[in-house]
């Protein structure tokens, strides 16, 4: 996919326009960003946004992540608990003392 975000307000109208005049090609809008699916005509969409409003847009290509391939297993379990925690004002970072999930630091610079 092609993630397309625009940081002045002329940039987002250009892009706003040019979701909803290529609806097929839009994944998903989130305002002043969007998704937009990884087709030639998806590329010349966020080449032309760019080559109109320069350094107002941001590009980048990105790929879906698949939770059981590219997060470990001790990631996915953390996570799992700490979302079914008791009480759910505990922060993670309490949570996870005395326990066999991850500390915050270990993960912080981590690379999956």
């Amino acid at each position: 996919m092609l993630l397309i975000i625009t940081y002045s307000s002329e940039a987002r109208q250009t892009l706003r326009n040019i979701c909803s005049a290529h609806e097929e090609c839009v994944v998903r809008r989130f305002g002043r960003a969007a998704l937009l699916k990884s087709t030639e005509l998806g590329a010349f969409l966020a080449l032309r946004l760019y080559e109109k409003h320069g350094a107002d847009v941001q590009l980048e290509r990105t790929k879906p992540l698949n939770e059981f391939r590219d997060v470990p297993e001790r990631i996915r379990t953390a996570a799992k608990a700490y979302e079914n925690r008791e009480q759910p004002s505990t922060p993670y970072d309490k949570f996870a003392v005395g326990t066999d999930h991850p500390a915050p630091n270990a993960m912080r610079n981590a690379e999956l």
